[in-house]
């Protein structure tokens, strides 16, 4: 072989070995969108589907002692805005104890709302507030944890069986609202931002249906 014929034999494997490097790079770029997206999809579908199961399970009781003074647990189902985002705050029979012997039952307080993310004050995060033990209010306590990171919208409608329409404030604790009341149904939207393309939003919604409507009063059942 003549040194050009080597030359141009080198030159056509760099050309080959270029080609096959790109397709290569290019694939693995391409797998681990797909891989981050599926990530990021899962995460939010998870959130949902554990919203859901919690939501099934809410209800609220009338059974309180008469003075206020000696109302140590209360119950409501409580949804309204908070800020461009809703806020929901309900107790439930959603809990699970994870310890032997703990001293904690299927009841809990629950909330789902917006905040800052700790890690990054320009983001907004869904977070869950978790309190096991029922108190005289069941909006605060307990421990806090983020569901879901770069959330751009959260929307929480309720459908009221006896007005027949939806609304976007719920409050079983009001007289003049819904009293001792549960939506028949609770409509989430949660709008998330896409990792690979900033400007855009994708929506996810979602249905749950309390199974408890009305509070709980077992001198009705007995």
């Amino acid at each position: 072989m003549t040194l050009v014929e080597v030359l141009v034999a080198v030159a056509i494997l760099g050309i080959v070995a270029t080609v096959v490097f790109g397709g290569f790079s290019q694939t693995m770029r391409n797998k681990r969108r797909i891989e981050e997206q599926a990530d990021r999809m899962h995460v939010v579908r998870v959130a949902l589907e554990r919203m859901v199961s919690e939501l099934s399970m809410a209800y609220v009781s009338i059974h309180l002692n008469p003075s206020p003074q000696l109302q140590t647990m209360l119950t409501c189902f409580i949804g309204r805005t908070h800020g461009r985002n809703h806020r929901l705050d309900f107790t439930s029979f959603s809990h699970e104890r994870l310890y032997r012997d703990a001293h904690e039952s299927d009841q809990n307080e629950l909330s789902y709302f917006v905040t800052e993310d700790p890690e990054d004050p320009t983001r907004k995060v869904l977070a869950r507030r978790e309190d096991n033990l029922l108190d005289e209010d069941p909006q605060s306590g307990g421990s806090t944890q983020i569901l879901v990171r770069d959330v751009e919208r959260f929307e929480v409608t309720y459908y009221d069986p006896v007005g027949q329409q939806w609304v976007e404030y719920w409050d079983s604790t009001d007289g003049n609202k819904q009293p001792n009341r549960i939506p028949y149904q609770v409509k989430i939207a949660l709008t998330v931002r896409d990792d690979r393309a900033p400007h855009h939003r994708r929506t996810f919604t979602t249905r749950a249906q309390p199974m408890i409507n009305w509070a709980v009063n077992h001198a009705v059942y007995q």
